[in-house]
């Protein structure tokens, strides 16, 4: 009797726990959420409130001026965002980061500002980054304004040199009707800190223009914030160099420099549209597959908390760098306070110079507020649940974009688990197995050509996976014979280039609590007698554990051999079988170096010299990389190696994995048109290593029995209901694809 009251009370006080904790990460989701559009107005507000900043309309058309660049949310301080989510306190007060662009004083400078308390800021204080070092107004992001301005720079080009773009491609900038020009801009903007200096190759302005390169690239130089003195320093025509304009007008009229005329455009080529041609092999008359949910959705959104099959999480889209999630939990027990990305490079190799020169660096160019509206069907299934964000990038006023995220459950088309236990008798004594339906939480960058799908994974046996699927048009640029140690030819007069694509994430792991440690395992071979023969020897792999003390032991290169196992751990804590609970982090990943280590650009993007890095939390810690390091990666104001350089002890600490994954693209003619998503797909998994007494999935309803009864006839044990039913939207596909002030 004792035993039976025991038992309950204890049930009764596990319960009592579990619903207090699902409360307090409930109640401490929305210090996580981002900045809401009556956020960023009261703090833009506040901020042109004050005349001793200057401020003015950030589309005012002047470079001269001193405008806000971006307002988001200031996440507040681990421990202290942890009294509320554990013990249910009040929450910190919710501030904004702002960044202000000083370009109207003697020295132009960027500060950044955090902004509080929400909603009704009162004060401000100035923000600085490790080792106080300052932001150089050149390396800012390139805003809408300067753009206007390079436009016309590249008009006044156009009419220069009018005549040989006509006769050379068909198109020109200025006085085009339907055979215009466009440009994209390669970056970083120069050689060296300071510098502006940015090449702009011109490509024929049709649906894909990116895969329209049309073998001119000029080089400008706009660091002057009086647009009037900007230079255009070289240009690259037909793979020669020519110090100006003029220079290659003359010559070309003088015939003394190889000319080229490109193929008459041909309306009719669908080369780089996505119409539909060749022969179809599947019937176009009706659907393919559709999800459905016939019974409803089986996970809660509520604000930015999410739940599903014992996970929790609360969410924010960073404007600078993209998704986070924080306080991820599963059955009330957190794994991770934080799981975000932190930067997106791709890396070119070519023989133009727009191609030599492009190391895109995506957190520079805003990558968070690149996520546009998501088309259901599409991008996510119908049925999915769409959510807006909200952003103050370059603008004066918050930008809404609508259902640029999406939350859903499916079935993977794959079982859980499953196992056919034959009685090897032409029968069998039972079959059992589990569906695998897992949430997915989905949003998307656009970052010029590229798209990429972010995706976080959970499944219901505690597994996580984080995942992003490259799509898009590739960056290229016009084909010379040596272009192809380069890339491969797609078109006529279009070369592929090749680059390597890098993901850098942070995931602050919090396993069964804050104090955790890290080892890696290892296989290795042993020697032994064989103890029931002893005249043979046994040969067999037994696990090499390597407990890690410091963060330069837990930095691992690239290059180097890297462990199978990375485990992180709690000292504290251990399961039913004595084991420290643990979770391991899995990569997805065929990732390399992209740069000699310390050679020029790399020194802004350090942490891509370690697929793994561990280091301890630190509030001053926060990112990886920054807005500026785009446009100034050789004297970064984030520089993740610095994080490593102390060598502190990681053994019972709080501990953060700043994971970097990746892979290789040598373009090829089946990337025309688009990249497509197969076999582009990186990420990694948490995956719960003796976290658990058994599989958690065991709590889950899906599971099905089937056991032979009386004469044979199957006996089917399952706890669902039997008949499902079935249901398909009516509602016509509708894709809207605009984002506005609002």
């Amino acid at each position: 009797m004792w035993v039976t009251w025991t038992l309950v009370i204890t049930l009764l006080v596990a319960t009592s726990v579990a619903s207090r904790g699902r409360e307090w990460a409930h109640h401490g989701a929305s210090m996580f959420a981002d900045l809401t559009p009556h956020e960023l107005r009261v703090v833009r507000n506040y901020m042109h409130s004050h005349s001793e900043f200057g401020l003015v309309s950030a589309k005012e058309r002047v470079m001269k001026k001193n405008s806000i660049l971006l307002i988001e949310l200031h996440v507040p301080r681990k421990h202290e965002a942890l009294r509320a989510l554990d013990r249910g306190m009040a929450k910190p007060t919710r501030q904004a980061r702002v960044v202000v662009q000083f370009g109207d004083q003697p020295q132009p400078n960027i500060t950044e500002y955090i902004v509080g308390p929400l909603p009704y800021p009162i004060s401000h204080a100035i923000k600085t980054f490790r080792g106080e070092k300052p932001i150089r107004f050149e390396s800012r992001p390139i805003s809408g304004v300067e753009y206007k301005h390079l436009v016309e720079v590249l008009k006044d080009v156009g009419r220069k040199v009018h005549k040989l773009l006509q006769e050379s491609t068909g198109f020109t900038f200025v006085n085009c009707t339907d055979r215009c020009l466009t440009f994209s801009d390669i970056a970083p903007r120069g050689l060296a800190p300071g510098e502006r200096r940015t090449w702009i190759m011109l490509q024929k302005f049709v649906e894909g223009y990116f895969i329209h390169p049309v073998g001119f690239e000029v080089l400008i130089n706009h660091k002057d914030l009086d647009p009037k003195k900007w230079t255009v320093e070289k240009v690259w025509y037909n793979g020669q160099y020519f110090d100006s304009l003029e220079e290659l007008v003359e010559k070309y009229e003088k015939g003394t420099i190889a000319k080229y005329k490109l193929p008459e455009h041909d309306e009719q080529d669908l080369y780089s549209t996505f119409i539909p041609r060749g022969h179809g092999n599947t019937r176009t008359d009706i659907h393919g597959p559709k999800l459905v949910e016939p019974q409803g959705p089986r996970y809660q959104v509520d604000g930015n908390f999410v739940e599903y099959a014992g996970w929790s999480f609360a969410y924010r889209v960073r404007s600078s760098a993209g998704l986070q999630i924080f306080d991820l939990r599963f059955n009330g027990e957190r794994v991770a306070y934080e799981v975000s990305l932190q930067e997106a490079i791709a890396f070119y190799s070519g023989d133009s110079p727009a191609a030599m020169q492009t190391k895109y660096i995506d957190a520079g160019w805003a990558m968070g507020t690149s996520d546009y509206e998501l088309a259901p069907g599409i991008d996510c299934p119908e049925i999915a649940t769409f959510k807006d964000t909200y952003h103050f990038y370059d603008t004066d006023k918050p930008v809404r974009y609508q259902n640029a995220l999406c939350i859903f459950e499916m079935t993977t088309g794959m079982p859980l688990r499953r196992h056919f236990n034959s009685d090897f008798n032409e029968g069998y004594n039972f079959f059992a197995g589990l569906e695998n339906h897992v949430l997915v939480f989905r949003t998307t960058s656009t970052v010029y050509n590229y798209d990429y799908i972010w995706d976080f994974y959970f499944y219901q046996n505690g597994v996580m996976e984080s995942r992003v699927s490259a799509t898009g048009y590739i960056h290229a640029t016009f084909f010379t014979d040596n272009g192809l140690n380069y890339g491969t030819k797609v078109y006529s007069y279009v070369l592929g280039n090749l680059h390597t694509h890098l993901i850098h994430y942070k995931v602050d792991l919090d396993i069964a609590g804050r104090e955790n440690s890290f080892e890696t395992i290892d296989l290795k071979y042993v020697n032994f007698t064989n103890p029931w023969s002893p005249e043979h020897t046994i040969k067999q792999a037994i696990m090499q554990k390597t407990q890690h003390k410091t963060e330069r032991s837990a930095a691992f290169r690239f290059g180097k051999k890297f462990p199978r196992y990375l485990h992180f751990y709690s000292p504290n804590a251990k399961n039913k079988w004595n084991h420290n609970k643990g979770y391991r982090i899995q990569f997805n990943s065929h990732a390399h170096s992209v740069l000699p280590r310390g050679w020029r650009e790399e020194n802004g993007i350090s942490w891509s010299r370690y697929p793994l890095a561990v280091t301890r939390h630190k509030d001053s810690e926060l990112t990886s990389s920054s807005i500026y390091t785009q446009n100034n990666p050789w004297e970064p104001v984030v520089s993740f190696e610095d994080y490593i350089r102390n060598n502190e002890n990681i053994e019972n600490q709080d501990l953060v994995a700043w994971v970097t994954v990746g892979f290789l693209h040598i373009p090829h003619s089946e990337d025309i048109p688009n990249t497509a998503t197969p076999g582009n797909a990186v990420g990694f998994f948490l995956r719960p290593f003796n976290f658990f007494d058994e599989d958690p999935s065991l709590s889950s309803r899906s599971t099905i029995i089937v056991r032979p009864g009386k004469d044979h006839k199957p006996v089917v044990q399952r706890w669902t209901p039997e008949v499902i039913g079935h249901c398909v939207t009516d509602k016509p596909f509708f894709y809207n694809g605009t984002f506005s002030g609002i």
